[in-house]
């Protein structure tokens, strides 16, 4: 059969690509296999990417046993955690779309047959599957895996309540330096993705539920055995589903986006993944709107209660079925898709057992009768907002409170740590939008010293950036029109009153419309914070929030 890396290798005019891949180590004999590109985001600098490099080798393995000839390249990495509360955050986001090209451009320029990508945290796994939906090859995920929970006198630790959400403890005169540091030491206890229902795991639950991953590879803890081995079938699957001709868009159709969101809501993960998987989708060419978002949360019940909104970790999710329990207890609410595996969505499904029936209840028995997520729109948001509403407390689902505005997330930081911020308040931070910021970086140092300090409960924030999967509170992100594109965010003033409120979707500033219209008469647009580099490149082409942070087209 005629294959795309026939291009490179074969008839007379190939005579020099050939002498190449002969200097790579390549034989004549493996010139007439499969060539399979390998995306790996290995980094010494990432906590859930450290296992990479092994797990590679393992596909490595797998592909070669499958008949395919295996060919490694590079991605970047960003740890958001460390990136977090500094300008480094300005290029997490955006690094979505390099790792996007970098996919593109190797499985493009060096025409592989097929592609396995090695990815394990936040912008790494979206990044991936946007440029796999361009190329639209064969293409199996592989994720490195959750940690497991730290320990410290029996109790169970996590990166985000433990260390992040400590600083405003500390600060608050809750714990001792002393105690900190030994928080600090213990909470992440090796490789893997961060203990909960964060970005990274969510993205590895939808990239399994939308059948982009085998079965039980989401949830397989890091450095288990079980993960090896699904690497190493990875590997084995791809060089079949090469030659059976299925290729990424006909795993990730419509239906396939439509079960993504569904586990998402069920699990109650990551907002970002309001902001991923439009971009995914758009790459594949389908349309998955904002409010397709809410329309299925208000559809889907909130099954399992997993950090940080619950007090499960994802070890717990593994060991009670993953996600294929998860789909089994959703039933019908899940589409039949076809899956990298080869069973369909369903078929899987049907196989799989609950193992703990607290961890991963029935939709009569769930937690909450909605899914993670909420769509907010109003004067305030006419494009929309989202919050993670499984992370907050029925006292603060509405909320009415006066406005303390900030320009940027080191000011509101500055102001929190300060003792500035009073309850009853409602914290605006603006200007962080995706062109804004630029990058709409993630609020979870402010959003987690908050917390710390008790103030969940008495404090709201409203941003045009976004959050990490690990925020817990009544904290609205995504606010778009961005405050950068004059949206109203731009025009609230200390002091003014605005209403959250959850059940009702809707988000509200009490200004009058007139003043409101001054006000915008008044409004000018900031200068860039950046005007060199890529940032000063992404912030010009940039979308909207509401859109998924794309960037626009050529002539766009």
């Amino acid at each position: 059969m005629e294959r795309r890396s026939d291009r490179t290798k074969k008839g007379v005019a190939r005579a020099g690509a050939r002498a190449l891949l002969y200097a790579c180590g390549v034989t004549p004999r493996q010139l007439e296999k499969p060539f399979i590109g390998i995306a790996n985001a290995f980094t010494d600098m990432v906590p859930g990417h450290l296992t990479l490099r092994e797990l590679c080798r393992t596909v490595e393995m797998g592909i070669s046993a499958g008949g395919g000839v295996p060919f490694q390249f590079g991605s970047p990495a960003i740890c958001d955690g460390i990136a977090m509360g500094h300008s480094g955050m300005f290029y997490s986001l955006p690094s979505r779309e390099i790792i996007a090209d970098i996919v593109e451009t190797m499985a493009q320029a060096h025409a592989f047959d097929g592609l396995i990508l090695l990815t394990d945290c936040d912008k790494i796994t979206p990044g991936m599957l946007m440029g796999a939906a361009r190329v639209d090859i064969p293409t199996i995920v592989v994720t490195a895996g959750p940690m497991y929970s730290g320990n410290l006198g029996g109790r169970r630790l996590s990166l985000v309540k433990d260390t992040f959400e400590a600083v405003g403890r500390f600060r608050a005169g809750k714990m001792t330096a002393e105690e900190l540091a030994e928080s600090e030491m213990r909470a992440c206890p090796g490789p893997g993705s961060c203990q909960g229902l964060y970005t990274a795991n969510t993205m590895a639950c939808i990239a399994e539920a939308m059948g982009m991953s085998l079965v039980g590879c989401a949830t397989a803890m890091a450095g288990m055995a079980k993960k090896n081995r699904i690497a190493y079938d990875s590997g084995e699957r791809i060089v079949e589903l090469v030659r059976q001709g299925v290729t990424s868009r006909g795993i990730m159709t419509e239906r396939a986006f439509v079960n993504a969101v569904r586990i998402d809501m069920a699990l109650g993960g990551s907002s970002n993944t309001c902001l991923h998987l439009p971009a995914i989708a758009h790459e594949a060419g389908l349309d998955l709107p904002l409010d397709r978002f809410d329309e299925l949360s208000r559809e889907t019940p909130q099954i399992t209660s997993i950090l940080p909104g619950g007090e499960h970790f994802m070890e717990d999710l593994e060991f009670a079925g993953g996600i294929p329990a998860t789909m089994k207890a959703l039933g019908d609410l899940i589409e039949d898709v076809p899956t990298v595996s080869g069973p369909s969505t369903r078929e899987i499904a049907a196989a799989a057992m609950i193992l703990d029936d607290d961890v991963i209840r029935t939709r009569e028995t769930a937690y909450a009768p909605e899914g993670g997520i909420a769509v907010l729109k109003g004067n305030l948001a006419p494009d929309g907002c989202v919050v993670k509403q499984s992370a907050v407390s029925a006292a603060m689902r509405k909320f009415t409170g006066r406005a303390c505005c900030f320009d940027s997330e080191e000011a509101a930081m500055a102001a929190i740590l300060g003792g500035k911020i009073e309850d009853g308040s409602v914290l605006i931070i603006r200007y962080e939008g995706p062109r804004g910021g630029p990058g709409m970086r993630e609020m979870l140092s402010p959003t987690s010293a908050l917390t710390g300090m008790g103030k969940e409960n008495t404090v709201a924030l409203l941003t045009d950036g976004r959050f990490s999967g690990g925020t817990r509170g009544p904290c609205l992100g995504h606010v778009s029109p961005e405050a950068a594109a004059g949206g109203p965010i731009a025009l609230v003033r200390d002091g003014d009153s605005l209403t959250i409120d959850i059940p009702g979707r809707s988000l509200t500033l009490h200004v009058e419309d007139a003043e409101l219209e001054r006000r915008r008469a008044a409004w000018q647009a900031p200068e860039p914070k950046i005007t060199t580099g890529w940032l000063a490149r992404y912030a010009s082409l940039v979308t909207p929030a509401h859109t998924g942070a794309v960037l626009k087209a050529a002539g766009g």
